[in-house]
């Protein structure tokens, strides 16, 4: 299994659109992507700039089906613009 956190830091007025789009990822992600365990947005509690994606993948492969999908493209190029600076993914595996 492997596990993401993708944590991004989003401009003040773009905070709506970015939910808005994350949203339609969410959606499309949890119904077309096989390999899927989970994929939520979480905001952080104390800076509601910081938005976090956090993911569960079977495996390796079905994740990189998902960065090369549909959906997925179309959300990251709406997203690009929305982002105050870069943001930070990192990728886990279970070990116990």
């Amino acid at each position: 299994m492997i596990k993401v956190v993708a944590k991004n830091y989003i401009k003040d007025e773009k905070i709506i659109a970015f939910i808005e789009a994350a949203t339609e990822l969410v959606e499309q992600t949890r119904e077309k992507d096989a390999g899927c365990i989970r994929y939520e947005l979480v905001q952080d509690v104390k800076d509601p700039h910081i938005l976090t994606m956090l993911e569960e993948w079977e495996d390796q492969a079905s994740l990189a089906a998902h960065g090369a999908s549909p959906h997925f493209k179309k959300a990251m190029a709406a997203m690009k613009e929305m982002v105050e600076k870069p943001g930070d993914s990192n990728f886990y595996k279970t070990l116990i």
